[in-house]
């Protein structure tokens, strides 16, 4: 989910489906700008893009050298995806449909796991973090990216729903300690245009962590 929570409780393939086919586009088709900035150093490997959306952070990461799997509940927004990142890319992004609510890793271990924007209720999302984390690989790099709480003060328009909301030091302190080296854990301020037109500064919760060896 990126850029924005909806006001609804998006967590069906339905939802997520109507609302990329009510649009050509959904999102700005840009990566991530935490994206961009927590991964410029990384050697390129096997990438897992959670909540992958209609592609922007798969095709840059494999456009850097990356093999992608893009994960995401919608097959609308898969679809677009592939089509975005065209045939050039076509051998470095695997687009698969699953529902996170529901997905393990079984065996597949990954150097970067990424995810933007997926909000979900604590309890959920303890159990959908606890599983992506499980899926990096010894010495690979966890990315959480989510609008921090502080967003709710600003006139943003995030719904109110501070459940959704959390900090990156919640996650961290949610990791074993002992197999986990916490890189950044902070919240960063970026700017924003509000439903008004206005310019703001939004924050985001950005957890960077590495599994040790």
């Amino acid at each position: 989910m990126h850029e924005e929570t909806p006001t609804q409780t998006p967590w069906t393939a339905e939802f997520w489906d109507e609302r990329y086919g009510s649009k050509d586009r959904v999102w700005s088709g840009n990566p991530n700008p935490q994206l961009e900035r927590e991964v410029a150093d990384l050697a390129p490997g096997r990438a897992l893009d959670a909540g992958s959306g209609e592609g922007a952070d798969a095709i840059w990461l494999a456009r850097r050298g990356w093999r992608v799997t893009a994960l995401d509940i919608s097959a609308v927004a898969l679809e677009r995806g592939a089509a975005h990142a065209g045939p050039e890319l076509a051998d470095r992004i695997t687009w698969q449909r699953a529902d996170l609510l529901d997905w393990t890793p079984h065996d597949q271990r990954y150097d970067l796991v990424s995810a933007h924007f997926l909000h979900l209720p604590s309890e959920l999302r303890a159990r959908v973090y606890a599983n992506l984390a499980a899926s990096v690989a010894d010495g690979g790099t966890l990315l959480v990216v989510g609008h921090h709480p502080s967003d709710l003060q600003t006139t943003m328009g995030r719904p109110n729903l501070p459940d959704l909301m959390f900090t990156a030091e919640q996650l961290a302190a949610a990791l074993e300690e002992e197999r986990w080296e916490v890189v950044t854990a902070e919240s960063r301020g970026r700017p924003a245009i509000d439903p008004e037109g206005r310019e703001i500064t939004i924050s985001d919760a950005v957890l960077r962590a590495r599994r040790l060896a």
